[in-house]
């Protein structure tokens, strides 16, 4: 079938573009390796391994484009978990639209399973269910962790799999399939468990001298304990916070009511219901996305620092003085109470139009002040 031939019944538009992805690659995989593997399924326009755009090292994956539909198809359906450099390769439809995949549809969870179970068995085991876009068991260096995902490409063939394979036995392990959970949902919904039933609590900001006897005394007025502990550093010195698990979630709940807030030893102690990790991970996820977004938000350039700045300087004062050695996305004197605290930046277009920049005004007087002028480090953009 050729690439301008009219789509067959069944076939999804969005696969018409004869690209597959491979995942899984042995770090060594070049791409000559993987032309000289896919050529003989047909002819190739290209093939590609991603790359870190900064030090350039593989990521374990990679494409590979077709020139005919028909003959990724076939590549797909037969070459699946073939070996390349003695590793077991994952193939996929390329699909450069990824509000599916991040729609979660289709895509189901599978914990439990047996170390034997892999890649192949796994998409063999589910694709009686449906057509699978992706299939994956997650592993580490010893081999896999004992749960896997995979995508389908229809809610329909999802749920077919959840009602049919959930707490079914494979080899002898029952296997627990449900709908995939994005972290932040199975975080607010551990959150809402755990904070009617929770028995352990995270304490901090108190002293140095503080230690595990002591922290006891303090939070064993509110009930039995099981365990109390000050974490402390390689050195032994105490990192200022600690955890108190007690036996009734009755107790933890009156300790964190009582005592958070309190003054000990000058200091205000932090004190509150212990986070489980996923919690933690999603909000250090969400605290990354923001910081993200307002790196995105800043204009891009190469940026100065310029300090000793007169008081009677301003932005538009700063821009015109730097307007001369470039084109200047931003300039900011930074203000505290609607004065200026003495220091600011300018951002150019360009690393040579900073360079001109900091040699010719680092040093001059303006104003009153002569200036002090350092080159920032660029923002990369890949």
């Amino acid at each position: 079938m050729g690439s301008g031939e009219p789509n067959p019944a069944g076939k999804k538009k969005k696969y018409l573009k004869a690209a597959l992805y491979v995942g899984d690659l042995d770090p060594d995989v070049t791409e000559d390796m993987l032309y000289k593997k896919f050529r003989p399924a047909g002819p190739l326009r290209f093939t590609r391994i991603c790359r870190d755009p900064v030090t350039r090292s593989p990521l374990g994956y990679g494409y590979v484009n077709f020139r005919f539909p028909a003959d990724a198809e076939w590549a797909l359906n037969t070459m699946n978990f073939d070996l390349i450099n003695g590793k077991p390769f994952r193939l996929m439809w390329s699909q450069p639209d990824d509000r599916l995949r991040k729609s979660g549809v289709g895509n189901i969870f599978i914990k439990n399973l047996d170390k034997s179970i892999d890649n192949r068995a796994l998409f063999y085991l589910f694709s009686a269910f449906g057509s699978i876009l992706s299939c994956k068991v997650v592993c580490d260096d010893n081999g896999s962790k004992g749960y896997a995902y995979v995508h389908f490409d229809s809610l329909a063939a999802a749920n077919r799999a959840i009602w049919h394979m959930n707490g079914v036995r494979l080899n002898n392990r029952q296997v627990y399939v449900g709908r995939f959970k994005f972290p932040e949902e199975r975080a607010a919904e551990v959150r809402t468990r755990d904070r009617a039933t929770f028995t352990n609590v995270f304490v901090k900001n108190f002293g140095d001298d503080m230690d595990d006897d002591k922290l006891k005394e303090l939070f064993s007025e509110y009930g039995p304990t099981e365990s109390v502990k000050v974490i402390r550093d390689a050195t032994g010195k105490s990192k200022g916070f600690g955890f108190v698990r007690y036996e009734t979630h009755e107790a933890a709940q009156k300790a964190v009511l009582d005592l958070h807030g309190k003054s000990i030893d000058g200091k205000v102690l932090y004190v509150g219901r212990a986070q489980k990790k996923i919690e933690r991970l999603a909000e250090l996820r969400r605290r990354f996305e923001r910081l993200r977004l307002k790196e995105k938000s800043r204009p891009p350039g190469v940026p100065i620092y310029i300090k000793n700045l007169d008081e009677t300087i301003d932005d538009e004062k700063l821009k015109e003085e730097f307007s001369s050695f470039g084109s200047i996305s931003r300039a900011k004197v930074m203000v505290e109470v609607g004065q200026g605290k003495g220091f600011g930046v300018v951002c150019f277009s360009s690393f040579e139009e900073a360079t001109k920049a900091v040699d010719e005004m680092n040093g001059r007087t303006v104003g009153s002040k002569p200036l002090h002028v350092t080159l920032g480090q660029a923002r990369r953009r890949w």
